[in-house]
């Protein structure tokens, strides 16, 4: 009689497990951050605006790096968006953006293509 207690414990245990660890983090998955520009001034050099979005409502995103071609460190704070070389930039210091949290900068120059390279979801 005690087998059958002890055996449902450890089965809902290992379910929980496994879902914190893998459902967490496949539901992020689907919600990966983005990268977005816009054009906000028509001047000569326009001016654009970035918005880098963690999009997963549960988990923070962290050391997200983006393609930045030869985006140059002088036109934004390195503390919101640091190149590390070539098509290599990091969002935040690489430190975690909070689910659903939002950076945005903005930088006067022709426009550099953007999107996200790498990074990593924190599900504790």
């Amino acid at each position: 009689m005690l087998i059958q207690p002890a055996f449902k414990l450890g089965f809902w245990t290992l379910l929980v497990f496994s879902y914190l660890q893998y459902g967490w983090a496949a539901k992020c998955g689907a919600n990966s951050p983005s990268v977005r520009q816009t054009q906000v001034g028509f001047g000569d050099p326009p001016k654009f605006m970035v918005e880098i979005q963690n999009n997963c409502p549960m988990c923070p995103a962290i050391d997200i790096h983006v393609k930045c071609g030869s985006f140059s460190q002088t036109l934004v704070d390195p503390s919101l968006f640091k190149v590390l070389g070539y098509n290599d930039c990091v969002v935040n210091g690489g430190l975690p953006l909070a689910p659903l949290q939002k950076i945005s900068f903005n930088y006067s120059h022709q426009k550099f293509l953007m999107s996200l390279s790498t990074w990593y979801f924190q599900c504790e």
